[in-house]
């Protein structure tokens, strides 16, 4: 029987066009993986370059915010060629936003979200909330019909006080608000695993570093990304691998990724 490993992994770029010029395809390049996924593109689709777009050996696939320049926005690369593709949920306050784009893979379905921040204000809380609510009884749906899932992106939560650096200092930060907190706990009570943490529950790594007061060179961080797998997916066997890639530079994210077998 032959056996197929797939590589995931995704990056919030924190503006695709700024991590190009900062060597974005070297990375992508050595990363050498089988489905790229990134966050915050921040670009509309006439931004879009075709260098961007046609990496050799990959089909790209796009979700832009039509509401917004500049903003959001999230992008896939794949070697594996999808049975079909999503762009949202059906709900046009989350999907205008370019936030969500789903691969059927035919073994399992990825989810490529970039999770709304909090910290614009108590709107943007609430929307977060919201969107927490509405994306994961999307999932539910899918699950619940028997289909294994994969979900990976930003999702601008700190889970526990192991997943940054300075939590009591973060107590009343969007990110690490108890209330934000609770949703991860309630999907990690709903049967979604947090790979890296399931097979690493003692480490200390984070994914993303503010770009003041040198944050990332003391690594004064936060892990906000993630790779969460229903858990069938564990326990079938299919998770080999969760990584985060603190080396990668070009964003104040860094890449995360999974690897599974077939």
């Amino acid at each position: 029987m032959n056996v197929k490993r797939i590589k995931l992994v995704s990056w919030n770029v924190n503006g695709l066009r700024a991590a190009w010029e900062k060597g974005f395809l070297k990375s992508f390049i050595k990363l050498d993986a089988d489905v790229v996924c990134v966050q915050e593109t921040k670009l509309q689709e006439a931004q879009l370059s075709e260098n961007m777009k046609a990496i050799e050996g990959y089909e790209s696939f796009w979700s832009f915010c039509d509401i917004k320049k500049g903003y959001s926005g999230v992008g896939a690369w794949s070697r594996i060629s999808p049975r079909s593709v999503g762009y949202g949920i059906g709900m046009d306050a989350y999907d205008r936003e370019g936030r969500i784009l789903e691969f059927d893979f035919g073994d399992f379905i990825l989810f490529n979200v970039y999770f709304p921040n909090g910290q614009m204000g108590e709107d943007r809380l609430r929307y977060k909330m919201d969107f927490y609510k509405a994306f994961f009884e999307y999932a539910d749906s899918l699950r619940d019909s028997g289909r294994s899932l994969v979900i990976c992106g930003d999702f601008n939560t700190a889970h526990n006080e192991i997943d940054l650096k300075n939590p009591k200092a973060n107590e009343k930060t969007s990110g690490f608000l108890r209330i934000e907190r609770d949703w991860l706990d309630t999907i990690t009570a709903d049967g979604y695993v947090d790979t890296f943490r399931h097979l690493y529950p003692d480490t200390v790594k984070y994914s993303w570093w503010t770009y003041r007061f040198k944050a990332r060179e003391r690594n004064v961080g936060w892990r906000i990304d993630y790779f969460f797998v229903t858990s069938d997916l564990i326990s079938k066997g299919r998770v080999k691998e969760a990584f985060i890639e603190n080396e990668y530079l070009g964003s104040d994210h860094c890449p995360v990724g999974l690897a599974l077998t077939f």
